[in-house]
């Protein structure tokens, strides 16, 4: 039956028991990196962008603290709890059990031709996209001191820098990765004790009544698109010269700058329940490659425990730690009823307002240096898919390819919306992770092994989970499905469950090398 391997899973190795690490030498730090990454927490009271250059300003009067700080820490506590259980244990356990990576685990579940696909080469190309995101905002707050913005080449510059020093990093493994990640983190983990503790005194006055006021039925103008053209000025004068009978027309012309913009206007206050589900849309969406790669990152774990207590400390209370304190910073700063635009709601938007405009740089450079622990977290992610699904293929190509793609996304700033990114990346993996966690349960808490061809089970209840994740990209469903990336993973756990009972999962094939036979 071996024969039937395609060659990325008959050359798959598993990863032996003697180089498994404890959880607070990998899991924990790794995954603390990405949580503790400011792209993330200082959004978090945001809960949904207005549009991404009006990043500031939620969609919706007073954001994830339309409701109160209480209501807020609660969707947020759901949210990071769903991500270690739902979409972390299964992959980290089967990670642990198999010592083989995610695109491996995942023909199980997708069959060995549809795995090649998904979450196999997917998964690689998501995390470039990745990568361009923190390598486009590294280089916005790299740049700012000097005045240098999107759209700049100093930023260009910066950003691809950035973006190709990660992808070496990713590319030397996961044990480099883990050794950055366990200082940089340190950065933000101070600084937001340190804006907390520069607001804490007026979070007793927030008034969630007057930051729903503050941001219900604003008006603002996007910029779209500018340009700079030249317009004639005057009437044109002409001279001959009559000895070489050349004629000189001089037309007097003025620069003018074009500039095409739309109007957004903010909708009104989520009811509690919205609230919850919103936050949880964001958080989740956030983490859900993160989710699935758990596979790649605990097969470095040494046991269960280790896969566990890697997730509790460096997703569920990380999340809650850095989320929470962003709120908290917000809370405070809007409690004090001195901000002049008492609409904002990011974290980093409010920070000069808290610590001076100059100290609010400094800090602003230190975030972006420790973003890059992120930054490498992704260029591994990829560079594994790729070391896995074409192992023929020097990954210093395929990830070069990759990265080259991503410098441009940064470059050309199309990197900018992280929060669209976010709820696409909720939509392809919410239905991954839960399908994976049915074909789990399914095999008796074990990876079933692969399957033959593209498995029938897999990829309908990623279809069919995917549109439930996208739903707020298709204007008929809009709105209309609360926290999507969950009820992607709903959708995709409970069909997969359905229809491997119904009969439609392909044959299993033998891996002879697997280390978790019984």
């Amino acid at each position: 039956m071996a024969a039937q391997l395609p060659d990325y899973v008959a050359s798959a190795q598993p990863l032996g028991k003697d180089a498994r690490v404890p959880w607070y030498a990998n899991i924990a730090p790794t995954y603390a990196g990405i949580m503790l990454w400011f792209v993330f927490w200082h959004d978090v009271p945001v809960g949904s962008n207005l549009s991404g250059g009006l990043g500031q300003y939620s969609t919706f009067a007073g954001g994830s603290l339309a409701g109160g700080l209480a209501i807020a820490l609660l969707g947020l506590v759901i949210a990071a709890l769903i991500c270690h259980f739902l979409f972390y244990v299964v992959p980290g356990m089967l990670g642990m059990k198999t010592g083989l990576p995610l695109y491996i685990v995942g023909t199980s579940t997708y069959g060995v031709q549809g795995g090649f696909l998904m979450p196999g080469f997917i998964m690689g190309l998501l995390q470039f996209g990745w990568l361009a995101v923190n390598a486009f905002f590294a280089g916005i707050l790299l740049c700012a001191p000097w005045g240098h913005g999107a759209g700049t080449v100093q930023h260009g510059v910066v950003a691809t820098l950035w973006a190709v020093a990660a992808a070496f990093m990713g590319l030397k493994g996961i044990q480099y990765v883990a050794k950055v990640a366990s200082i940089l983190p340190l950065v933000p983990f101070v600084i937001l004790i340190w804006l907390v503790v520069s607001s804490i005194g007026s979070v007793g006055s927030f008034d969630a009544e007057k930051a729903v006021a503050a941001g219900e039925g604003k008006t603002y103008q996007e910029v779209v698109s500018e340009e700079v053209t030249h317009k004639e000025i005057g009437d044109p004068e002409e001279t001959e010269d009559k000895d070489s009978g050349i004629t000189t027309r001089e037309v007097a012309v003025k620069e003018v700058k074009i500039t095409k913009t739309k109007t957004l206007t903010t909708k009104g206050a989520l009811p509690l329940w919205g609230i919850i589900a919103m936050i949880c849309t964001y958080v989740v969406g956030f983490f859900a490659t993160a989710g699935a790669a758990g596979t790649d990152i605990a097969m470095n774990a040494r046991n269960a425990k280790d896969v566990q207590m890697g997730g509790i400390f460096g997703i569920a209370l990380a999340t809650i730690y850095a989320g929470g304190l962003a709120l908290l910073f917000v809370v405070g700063m809007h409690g004090t009823g001195e901000l002049g635009d008492g609409a904002v709601l990011r974290a980093t938007g409010l920070m000069p307002a808290a610590v001076g405009e100059e100290t609010s740089q400094v800090l602003m450079y230190l975030l972006a240096i420790a973003a890059f622990p992120a930054a490498c977290f992704s260029a591994f992610i990829a560079a594994n898919s790729f070391k896995t699904t074409l192992p023929k293929v020097n990954p210093f190509i395929t990830v070069g390819i990759g990265t080259a793609f991503a410098c441009f996304l940064a470059v050309s700033g199309y990197a900018g919306n992280a929060i669209g990114v976010f709820k696409i990346i909720g939509a392809s993996f919410g239905p991954i992770c839960g399908a994976m966690a049915a074909d789990y349960l399914l095999s008796g808490r074990k990876w079933a092994g692969p399957r033959a061809g593209f498995n029938p089970a897999g990829w309908i209840s990623w279809a069919v989970g995917f549109v439930v994740g996208a739903a707020d990209f298709i204007p008929a469903l809009s709105g209309k499905i609360p926290a999507p990336p969950v009820a992607a993973f709903v959708v995709g756990f409970v069909l997969y469950f359905a229809l491997a009972q119904a009969g439609l999962e392909s044959e299993k094939i033998d891996m002879p090398q697997r280390i978790d036979k019984e």
